[in-house]
C-alpha cells in the first residue's frame, strides 16, 4: 500500500509548475513579437515592390501610347491620355484607351507625370510620392530610378 502512495506523489511532482508555464508562455510571446516585427518590415518591401511593377507597366503603357500617337502624352495631357483621348494639342490621330482607370500607387496616391523627365529631355517620368505621400522627399519612386 505503501508503495503506491508513493508512486501517485512522484506522479504528480511531474506535471509542470506555474512558474515554468509562465516562463514558456513569456518566450512564445517574445518569439510571436519579433515575427510580426519581421513580418512588417517585409510588407513596406513588398509595396515598394509593387510600387516599381506599376511603375514598369505604365512605362509599357506609355510606350504603346507613342507608338500610336507618334510621341509620349505631354505633361498637361498626363496619364490621363492613358484611360480617355487628349482633346488638348498635340491631339493624337491614332489612339486606342489601354486603362479603365489610373491606378493609385500602394499608399492610395495619385502618380505624378512629366514630360519631358527629370534626367532625360527626351523621355517622361511618373514618381509616386512614397509612403509619407509627399512629393519631393527621399522615399519618392521614380520611373527614372526603376529603369536604371
Amino acid at each position: 500500500m505503501k508503495k503506491s502512495v508513493t508512486l501517485s506523489l512522484k506522479m504528480i511532482r511531474k506535471g509542470f509548475t506555474l512558474m515554468e508555464m509562465m516562463m514558456v508562455m513569456a518566450i512564445i510571446a517574445i518569439l510571436i513579437g519579433g515575427v510580426i516585427v519581421t513580418t512588417g518590415g517585409i510588407t513596406g518591401g513588398a509595396e515598394i515592390q509593387k510600387c516599381t511593377s506599376e511603375l514598369q507597366r505604365l512605362e509599357a503603357l506609355l510606350l504603346g501610347y507613342k507608338s500610336l500617337a507618334g510621341r509620349y502624352p505631354t505633361t498637361e495631357q498626363g496619364l490621363e491620355a492613358l484611360v480617355t483621348k487628349p482633346s488638348t494639342t498635340p491631339i493624337p490621330r491614332r489612339w486606342v484607351s489601354t486603362l479603365k482607370t489610373l491606378p493609385k500607387d500602394p499608399w492610395g496616391n495619385d502618380y505624378h507625370y512629366s514630360m519631358p523627365g527629370s534626367k532625360s529631355p527626351n523621355g517622361f517620368e511618373i514618381i509616386s510620392n512614397g509612403p509619407d505621400g509627399e512629393a519631393g522627399t527621399d522615399d519618392d519612386i521614380s520611373s527614372e530610378d526603376v529603369s536604371e
